[in-house]
Order: C-alpha cells, then structure tokens, then sequence
C-alpha cells in the first residue's frame, strides 16, 4: 500500500505539469493585474509567448470587453468567481476571437491571483449562426417562390384583358391600356428577380483568376469614381469546376455593392487563396478556393448584417436589395458558401467553393532495363 507522503508527492507532481498540458487557455494575474503566467494554449491564443506578456497589463487583453479593472478587482476582494460569454478579444488587426471567459480567485505564495480560463468559440458559434441563416434564407426563398406565383397568375390574366381592352378601345385610351400592360410586365420582371437565377449552372473546368480579371474588367468600364482596385492572388491555386458566367456575376455583384458604399478615398481589394479545414453549411471541406473582396470603407450597419442576403435588404436608401441575394443563390449553386463580416474601416465578403478531390493516380511502374 503506497504511502500518504507518496501520494501526496504524486499529486503535486500533477499538479506541476497539468496546466501545461490543458487545451483550455489559462492566465494567471497578480495583485496589480499583471500577467505572471500563461500555459501554452493560451500562447497560442494570444500569440504572444509569455516572454513578452509578463507583467502586461490585463488592459492589453479585455480592452473594450465586459471584463474591465472594476470587476477583476472586486473578484480579488470577494473571491465571487463569475463566467463570461461572447467575450471578444482584439488584439491586433488581424487577431481577434471570441471566447468565453471564467474568472476566479486562487492564492500563490500567500498573495491573492486571478485564474482566467478562456474557451474559444468562434468556430461552434459560426457554424450555429451559418446553419441558422441557412435555414432562414431557404425559408425566406420559399415564401417568396410561394408569392410569386401567386402574384405572375393574376398579372399574366390582367396583362392579357389589356391586351384584348387595347383592341375595342380608341386610340387615344389605349394610352392607358399601354401603361397597364407596362406595370404588369415591370412587376413580372421584379418577380422574376426576386426568384433569382433558376437555371442549373454549366459546370467547367476554369482558372478562377481569369474570371476575376473579366469582374476587375467590367467594373473598369462604370467606376465612375475611379476607385483603386487591387489583386492580391495566389498564382498556385488550381482550376475549380465552375459555371464561368454565374460565378463572375456572383462576384461583379458584390463588388458593385462595394463602389456603391465607398468614395475615392478607399479602396478595394480581390484576393485568393487555398483554404483547409473549412465547414460549409454543417459539412467539413477538406479543401477550397476562398474568394475574399475587401474593402476599407465605412462598413455595414450592424442592424442588417444577420439578415444581409435576404432579398429586398439593402443598406442604401435607393437599393434595390436583389444584388447580394442572387450573389448568395448564385454560390450555393456551386455547393459554395457566401459570408460576410464587416466593422467601420474593414468589409470583407467571402466566397468558399469546394475543390473536389482527386484521385490518386495509379500508373504502371517503368521498369528499366538491366544490362
């Protein structure tokens, strides 16, 4: 039977080497809030050796979040442990995350600490939010489907009997069974709009580079206020099977919508690259082309981001709000994803489309002579 002072020396000798271990991240804090130590998962999540965050303030990390000085503080004088979620951490420009956060008191050689156990959550919380704007938007597109064809059958019959009107009338009132017959056929083309492409796309092998130069090419021809657009492609990407035309009016859409929200003063960029690991509406993809358009504009207003691609939203008072729904019908055609995250100086659109994977191929061994 093993001894107390040797399962005691066990136990601390797990405990000693456990925090380094853990996938959660952990951060210590002193009395003052300082950084004193962060396990190897949290490096990695804040990209930051412990190194450089040593006696960091905690300010660096919770600036702008719910967990401020006030409440770390009290946590030291009441030992009153609390959670936090949806904690969004921004570091710098190009690192951020959202976690959810519990705060609790420990003791280290007699001195009060805070023990910080963070959790990240983008990637469950996306692939929530993406499932249920998914849904939304299939439902969205039912109940227009539905509307719709309740709407082009009494049109077709209002636009036939001002046809026939038109006949029996003199010519001076078929002035107004002209403009009936107009109205009738505008509704039937917005209609029609709303329903978005409904033919299936004629897949080909195609360079994806050569479709966003055609894009960079029409919009040439109407940006009027000569805003900069800038490539930034991967030159290694490989051919994507493809419907060319449904595709490059995916894209031209998109960056329409963006010359329309910004001025000469920004810009725009296209850029490519292979992506891994990536879920697609609840399915993992192994491998995809990511398509992103990038503006430094004022960003989307926060109030319709969720419901962005829905038909009929638009953040422009005289937008038609048709653009980035037929953009969305037109990328789930292609089995692709269409998302978007956007904050004052920085929108980015992007365009997810599965590379299908080859199959390894089995040629004959040479088999070389032997003299």
């Amino acid at each position: 039977m093993n001894s107390r002072s040797y399962i005691q020396d066990h136990k601390l000798s797990y405990q000693q080497s456990l925090a380094n271990q853990l996938v959660t991240a952990v951060i210590i804090l002193n009395e003052k809030l300082a950084i004193v130590y962060v396990n190897p998962a949290a490096e990695a999540l804040l990209n930051k050796s412990l190194y450089r965050l040593y006696n960091t303030e905690s300010e660096m990390i919770f600036a702008n979040t719910s967990i401020n000085h006030k409440r770390l503080m009290q946590l030291l004088a009441t030992g009153q442990e609390f959670t936090d979620c949806d904690i969004v951490v921004e570091l710098n420009e190009s690192h951020r995350f959202t976690a959810e956060v519990t705060a609790s008191s420990v003791e280290f050689e007699r001195a009060p600490h805070v023990l910080l156990e963070f959790k990240q959550i983008d990637q469950q919380k996306q692939i929530s939010l993406e499932v249920f704007q998914h849904q939304q938007w299939l439902a969205a597109r039912d109940l227009i489907k539905g509307l719709a064809h309740e709407i082009k059958n009494p049109l077709g019959g209002l636009r036939g009997a001002a046809q026939l009107l038109s006949k029996e009338v003199s010519s001076e009132q078929q002035e107004y069974t002209s403009m009936i017959i107009e109205q009738a056929d505008r509704l039937t083309n917005l209609v029609d709009r709303l329903l978005g492409p409904n033919q299936l796309p004629q897949m080909q092998e195609h360079n994806v580079h050569g479709i966003l130069e055609k894009v960079c090419q029409l919009v040439s021809y109407s940006n009027a206020q000569k805003i900069d657009l800038s490539r930034d492609y991967d030159p290694s990407l490989p051919a994507i099977e493809c419907d060319q035309e449904k595709l490059q009016q995916a894209v031209l859409n998109i960056v329409n919508n963006a010359i329309q929200a910004i001025d000469e003063t920004h810009n725009i960029t296209l850029r490519t690259r292979i992506a891994s690991n990536k879920t697609i509406h609840g399915k993992r993809i192994k491998l995809a082309i990511e398509i992103s358009i990038i503006d430094n504009g004022p960003g989307i207003p926060s109030e319709i981001q969720d419901t962005l691609f829905y038909p009929m939203v638009s953040g422009r008072s005289n937008g038609t709000g048709l653009g980035l729904s037929i953009s969305q019908t037109l990328i789930n055609q292609h089995q692709g994803k269409l998302s978007c995250h956007s904050r004052p100086g920085h929108t980015e659109f992007t365009i997810l489309l599965p590379l299908k994977q080859q199959p390894l191929s089995q040629e004959p061994l040479s088999q070389e002579s032997t003299i």
